[in-house]
């Protein structure tokens, strides 16, 4: 199922077409992504998010790639059907015919953009149900088909009103837009208003091949079991999706592989869940944290195991390395620092004071000291294991995610920092681990061995 033989946009092309959405806005990559993503899937997008934020803009420029005709218009409670759909047409009337002159108007566009969408009245919004649902339009007593690509809808806040919300959960993508950080608002007020000029588009029938092939895109085990486990955890938070839009996010996951020339959905691909489930922005970074915890890079890792390992090793070599013993002479008595008031140690004899005999560092046979170091050394190889395994993982994880259309490149940034501080910090005591293996092997050795191993060095569970 090549991009060739299909029609669907190669990866090269979506990558050029985000980046002329994007070009030049502050912060707006992951909206740019989302546009283009939801016109590749044939859906519709809910811009939430203050005045000012360039959430018409990033309409217009959807426009540029797909072409066609754009509308655009501000709702109201006062907007009446004429301004959506066209006035009635007086040459129809006097023919009996009630129908709209729709040129010009939202039923011919491909784009449009709609303005503070929830303030329009029942009436306008029943109308749009059938065009955004089924790209039909009521010209009089016949449905006809219009060319609407995409809707891209704005609004200042979620609707609570249930009334809106069957016309809420007609966008299946929802992207929060908050103003410029503070962090890019140097950037912003360097910001030079020129919109991109002629670039690389998506044609119609790009888009129509890339929707007709996605019914044959795999989901494999791995990805459903995720879905599911993502519902559970949605449930615990009283977060609901209906079942109509968990079919349509598995399409859109579809479709996501699609764009990234893959024949089925990876896990890299969940990332779009944080586009199509959550109805507002805390939502969305509940999802972005639940898919990170998935990848093992919501935060550091802190191997606490292995932090009190190295600390009993390390009391261990303290322990072994300051302990101390008294010294005996050949005859077996007790050798003296030096003579009380220089007479002889051995007219003292027992009257020789205990304190003033010495003590030497204690001496440890080989086979004491080979038993601490292996014990130390099983350990190595399980983080050692651990190292490469996670080294790998990272590797692969990241080009994954660098590698995917969909994915911004600060939430890649954030997982390589989160994986690299994990392996670092096990990196880390795994230098105390070497640390406490050199203290072992520095023990005074005893000329004589025993052959009797001391008892593990207790780690804890």
């Amino acid at each position: 199922m090549s991009s060739r033989s299909t029609g669907i946009p190669r990866p090269e092309l979506l990558g050029d077409v985000i980046a002329r959405v994007g070009a030049g806005l502050v912060e707006r990559e992951r909206q740019a992504r989302c546009l283009v993503l939801a016109a590749l899937c044939g859906e519709h997008v809910l811009f939430i998010g203050p005045p000012g934020t360039a959430k018409s803009e990033l309409a217009r420029r959807l426009h540029r790639v797909v072409g066609g005709r754009y509308f655009e218009r501000l709702l109201t409670r006062f907007t009446v059907p004429e301004e959506l759909f066209g006035p009635l047409s007086l040459a129809a009337l006097d023919e009996g015919r009630y129908e709209r002159d729709i040129d010009g108007y939202l039923p011919t566009a491909s784009i449009a953009f709609l303005d503070e969408v929830f303030k329009a009245n029942s009436a306008i919004l029943n109308a749009l149900l059938t065009l955004l649902n089924e790209r039909e339009f009521d010209q009089g007593v016949h449905r006809i088909a219009v060319p609407l690509a995409c809707v891209v809808a704005a609004s200042n806040e979620v609707p609570e009103e249930e009334a809106l919300r069957a016309f809420f959960d007609r966008f299946l993508f929802r992207c929060a837009v908050p103003p410029v950080s503070e962090e890019g608002f140097a950037a912003l007020l360097a910001h030079i208003d020129a919109p991109p000029g002629d670039g690389p588009q998506l044609s119609g029938p790009e888009l129509a091949a890339t929707q007709r092939e996605a019914a044959h895109v795999p989901v494999p085990l791995e990805i459903r079991d995720a879905l599911i486990d993502l519902r559970a955890f949605l449930a615990e938070r009283s977060i609901e999706a209906s079942d109509r839009r968990w079919v349509r996010i598995v399409r859109a996951l579809r479709i996501a592989a699609l764009g990234n020339a893959r024949t089925e959905v990876e896990t890299s691909d969940l990332w779009v869940l944080t586009l199509v489930v959550p109805e507002r922005a805390e939502q969305a970074e509940l999802i972005e944290r639940w898919f990170a915890e998935r990848l093992g890079a919501a935060q550091p890792v802190d191997p606490k195991w292995l932090r009190r390992v190295v600390e009993a090793f390390t009391r261990q070599v303290e322990l072994e390395g300051s302990a101390s013993e008294l010294a005996f002479d050949d005859s077996g008595k007790l050798s003296l620092m030096t003579g009380l008031g220089g007479a002889d140690p051995e007219a003292i004899g027992e009257a020789a004071p205990r304190m003033s005999a010495f003590s030497r560092r204690k001496r440890f046979s080989a086979t004491h000291v080979r038993a601490r170091i292996a014990q130390v050394d099983a350990v190595l190889r399980d983080v050692d294991a651990y190292l490469a395994r996670a080294s790998h993982y990272s590797a692969e994880t990241l080009a994954a995610l660098r590698a995917n259309l969909w994915v911004p490149a600060e939430f890649a940034l954030a997982v390589e920092s989160a994986l690299t501080q994990s392996r670092d910090s096990v990196g880390e005591l795994r230098e105390g681990l070497l640390a406490a293996r050199r203290g072992f092997a520095s023990l005074a050795l005893d000329e004589l061995d025993d052959g009797r191993a001391p008892h593990p060095v207790e780690l804890g569970d």
